[in-house]
């Protein structure tokens, strides 16, 4: 960069800018003199005066349209510089204004720029072109303005050569905060980032999610619109068509524009909100046509234009609609208003502006107050130039007050102010009565960390060079037949929030809800939005949400997921909902029935003992094992039954760990006893020796119980130990939560329902072996039908358990086991009571053996019974010899009584002699 600076030579052009204007006194617009002189730029008159076709010389043209409310800036302008002079803020030196109209074309204000730049004290105005502007001095130290974006734009490029500070009063566009390309602009006011922040999240705040745009097709509009763009996305606002109006009035197809602009307004019946970013002289045609074609809105003003009371007098403009903006924060405009009333004793030989507005107030007398607007801003320059002579000058500081955008004035004497602060502070070690004290680029670099109060608030530029002051949010409603724009609300940047005068202002505020602009339909709660197939997420369908899913506000974009666990909500659900916790309760009916069963089973258990104790000498009590015997197995029953217990009631950690060990143990203990019964019964009446001395030595009875069951307690204690059941919460089921016990492991319940059911299928073939035994004493034919019924109960449990879900699933095994425990107690009890209740002819010693010889004698032929110990009393049993080939005697041996059944001719069967003996011993007998 330092080659190429050495080999551009530095040289001096010279520009003649006076010779461009047709009258050199009509290029300056105001101009005071003074020490240190400040620049402003200002849209006094709206447009230029083009010629019908394209310029074919560089002149600069005439303007038309004069613009009250800037001429009131500009005023505003020379107030604040006027209050400084007779102030002692800058103690005796004099501030000087020299104010240009740009006629709100970029043309004419780079016009105004170049004598900016012009070198100070030069005999003409020359601009010179230099490598290094430091020792610099142009005739201007700052300039303030100007009214547009735009034109700050371009003049702020021209400026940033000299470093010139150009300190806007109005100019918002956000990009001018870019200190890369506009190192030497500030600003008295918000970035349009904070404007267009406040309008998404007003139009949010009022429900609207599909809205329109219009804007200017420059600088300002494009940005304002890119800028609106991301908030309206942030705040899901989506923007349903944009329509761009050309930037200048003298533009020929402004008003096919502005058709076409109304034409869709009209097309997007469910757009009821407009978003303008326009000037003044563009929402006054606006207004007009969308009067004409009888549009109602509400349209949200830019700070452009939200202020401005020449609109408000705009014909049937409470037909419009409603009117909602944003403007510059303001203060007390008293001194202001005092300076109005004094302004005929300005001079106005070097007040262009002045002059001009006492001719227009002159030429316009005749129109009545609310048309004075109108017939001011059509008369161009060249018109007034030649009716001046006839009109005498005027005065209206009523109108002027009528007419001031207090924003507008706050934010250009603040600007001033500004510049002052940091005049003083520049001076304070400097003549600064000597123009050449200091160059721009020095009171720029003051003029970023200068700090002041007004009205009690400090004030200072923040690193982007803004003056971050909020907003006010106006409303413009109508009051005795007029439309006044009122202040409804404050938007606070750094809580980016509103806040309202009083409830009364909050509620207009709110009536603005009652406006639908939508896309779609607000979708209820309970429902979510499914995007359909527009480009804008705005546009939507309504869906309800699903199961387990739930939404608690309006327009939600997804529905929450209640948590599986613990909740559900069904379709189109506003809420989740707790999921009942559920086990198989006392109170539960059918937990009641089963009760009721286990209890009865209780009850004929203890009948049943209470019966064998009774008959304790029967024989069909010793036949049953002996009354220790009979007790040790009902007392298992009477564990089975107890056993239910733990399954019902809410799940413990203690319950779910004993209830299956409780039950397998005491079932197996039971199979164990009725499987040494089997055994014993099948012993006491086999006949094949080979099979009798097996069945001896199997035979141990207390062993073999005590083996059984100390196998299933091993199982259930590994069990326990290793894979002990816990309680579970089972979520599986959507709105209910089931407490139950997690058996900890499958494998080992298995085990343990198949070590009973291996006992039971061997009890079952002892039992099946044994059926043909004597009629009235045969156990094993009803353990056969009692060890039948436990395994059809078990294999029809094993599909319907594994298929069950929910509170009754312990219910089941509980089903089961009543089941089995019934089956079997009363298979092998009920019998042996019937007979002792009403059969008590057969439940005698004598009927006893009755039985068993004719037993012996179908199952031999011819027996010899030999040594037949009997009790101690001796008594001759009454043989039916009828149909028998054998006869029995009394023999006594060593005191104990005998009986010998020798043999006789048969009489049925032919039976040889070797097959026809056979003796059976007491202790067999008695085990029968």
């Amino acid at each position: 960069m330092a080659l190429v600076a050495l080999l551009i030579p530095c040289f001096v052009i010279s520009f003649d800018v006076t010779h461009s204007c047709q009258n050199d006194d009509n290029f300056v617009g105001a101009s005071s003199p003074g020490d240190i002189v400040i620049g402003g730029l200002f849209a006094v008159h709206g447009k230029m005066l083009h010629p019908e076709e394209y310029p074919m010389r560089p002149v600069i043209q005439n303007c038309a349209g004069f613009e009250i409310q800037v001429f009131l800036q500009t005023l505003a302008m020379m107030h604040a510089i006027e209050m400084i002079n007779n102030s002692t803020l800058l103690s005796g030196i004099k501030l000087g204004y020299e104010i240009y109209d740009t006629c709100a074309e970029v043309t004419k204000a780079m016009g105004a720029a170049l004598r900016f730049l012009a070198k100070f004290n030069a005999s003409k105005d020359t601009v010179e072109y230099k490598c290094n502007y430091s020792d610099y001095i142009p005739r201007i130290k700052a300039v303030i303005g100007s009214s547009y974006s735009e034109i700050a734009m371009a003049v702020s490029r021209l400026l940033n050569l000299q470093l010139i500070p150009l300190v806007s009063h109005a100019s918002s566009a956000e990009i001018l905060s870019d200190k890369i390309r506009f190192p030497s602009f500030l600003r008295t006011v918000p970035s349009d980032f904070y404007q267009t922040r406040a309008m998404a999240r007003l139009i949010h705040r009022s429900g609207w999610n599909w809205i329109g745009l219009i804007a200017t097709d420059d600088d300002y509009g494009r940005s304002a619109l890119e800028s609106f763009g991301i908030q309206a996305m942030a705040n899901n606002v989506c923007i349903a068509f944009k329509e761009m109006l050309p930037a200048y009035l003298s533009d020929g197809t402004i008003n096919a524009k502005v058709n076409q602009a109304l034409e869709k307004i009209v097309q997007e019946t469910r757009v009821n909100v407009i978003v303008v970013f326009l000037r003044q002289f563009h929402v006054t045609k606006l207004f007009r046509k969308a009067i004409e074609r009888n549009i109602h809105k509400i349209w949200i003003a830019s700070d452009n234009w939200s202020a401005a009371v020449k609109i408000t007098t705009i014909p049937n403009i409470k037909h419009l609609g409603t009117v909602v903006g944003f403007a510059y924060k303001s203060e007390n405009m008293s001194t202001f208003h005092d300076f109005l009333k004094t302004l005929h004793l300005q001079p106005t030989e070097n007040n262009m502006f002045l002059k001009e507005y006492s001719v227009l107030l002159s030429t316009c007398a005749h129109v009545e107050d609310q048309d004075l607007n109108k017939c001011i801003s059509n008369y161009s320059q060249e018109n007034l130039i030649y009716e001046a002579g006839m009109c005498s000058q005027s005065w209206r500081d009523d109108f002027l007050r009528a007419n001031i955008e207090p924003g507008f004035i706050q934010s250009t004497m603040l600007a001033v102010h500004a510049i002052a602060y940091a005049v003083r502070e520049q001076c304070k070690d400097r003549d600064c009565k000597n123009p050449v004290a200091f160059a721009p680029w020095e009171l720029l670099e003051e003029l970023k960390k200068v700090t002041f109060s007004d009205n009690e608030k400090e004030v200072h530029f923040d690193a982007k060079g803004d003056l971050n002051m909020g907003y006010d949010v106006l409303l413009w409603k109508e009051i005795s037949g007029h439309m006044v724009i009122t202040e409804i609300a404050e938007y606070d940047l750094q809580e980016d929030d509103f806040i309202f005068k009083d409830e009364e202002k909050e509620m207009e505020f709110l009536n603005l809800k009652t406006v639908k602009s939508t896309c779609s339909r607000n979708c209820r709660p309970g429902q979510m939005k499914k995007v359909s197939a527009s480009p804008h997420t705005c546009c939507y369908e309504c869906v309800n949400c699903p199961e387990d899913h739930y939404t608690n506000q309006t327009d939600m974009d997804y529905c929450f997921l209640c948590n599986n666990k613990t909740h559900w909500s069904p379709v189109n659900s506003t809420t989740c909902y707790k999921k009942t916790v559920e086990y198989l309760s006392w109170n539960d009916w059918f937990a009641i029935l089963l009760i009721i069963l286990s209890g009865l089973g209780v009850v004929l258990i203890f009948a049943i003992s209470t019966i064998f104790t009774r008959n304790l000498a029967t024989p069909v009590v010793k036949a049953s094992g002996g009354l220790t015997v009979c007790y040790v197995i009902l007392l298992c029953h009477f564990f089975i039954f107890a056993s239910t217990g733990f399954f019902i009631g809410e799940p413990r950690e203690f319950k779910c760990k004993t209830r299956q060990a409780f039950f397998g143990i005491s079932f197996a203990l039971c199979i164990s006893c009725i499987l040494m019964k089997s055994l014993k019964i099948l012993l006491a009446f086999s006949f094949d020796p080979k099979l009798q001395n097996f069945l001896k030595c199997l035979y141990k009875p207390v062993p073999i119980v005590v083996t059984c069951t100390g196998i299933q307690v091993v199982i259930c204690t590994f069990w326990v130990i290793f894979r002990s059941p816990f309680v579970e919460q089972n979520f599986f089921i959507r709105r209910v939560i089931i407490l139950e016990c997690n058996e900890g492991s499958i494998v080992a319940f298995g085990v343990m329902l198949g070590y009973i059911a291996a006992l039971a299928f061997i009890c079952f073939i002892f039992a099946f072996k044994g059926r043909k035994l004597p009629e009235n004493y045969n156990e094993a034919k009803f353990i056969t039908f009692g060890m039948l019924i436990y395994f059809i109960a078990w294999i029809t449990f094993i599909p319907v358990y594994t298929t069950t879900f929910g509170k009754y699933r312990p219910a089941v095994e509980i089903t089961v086991i009543l089941i089995s425990n019934y089956g079997i107690l009363c298979c092998t009890f009920l019998p042996k009571c019937y007979i002792i209740l009403y059969k008590q002819e057969t439940n005698t010693k004598s009927a006893f053996l009755k039985i068993i010889y004719n037993y012996s004698s179908k199952s031999a032929g011819c027996l010899t019974v030999s040594q037949i110990s009997l009790e101690s009393n001796c008594t001759t049993p009454q043989y039916p010899i009828t149909n028998s080939c054998c006869k029995a005697e009394k023999t006594s041996v060593n005191g104990n009584c005998h009986f010998e059944v020798s043999k006789h001719s048969l009489i049925r069967e032919n039976i040889p002699p070797k097959n026809t003996a056979g003796t059976i011993s007491r202790k067999r007998l008695s085990s029968i």
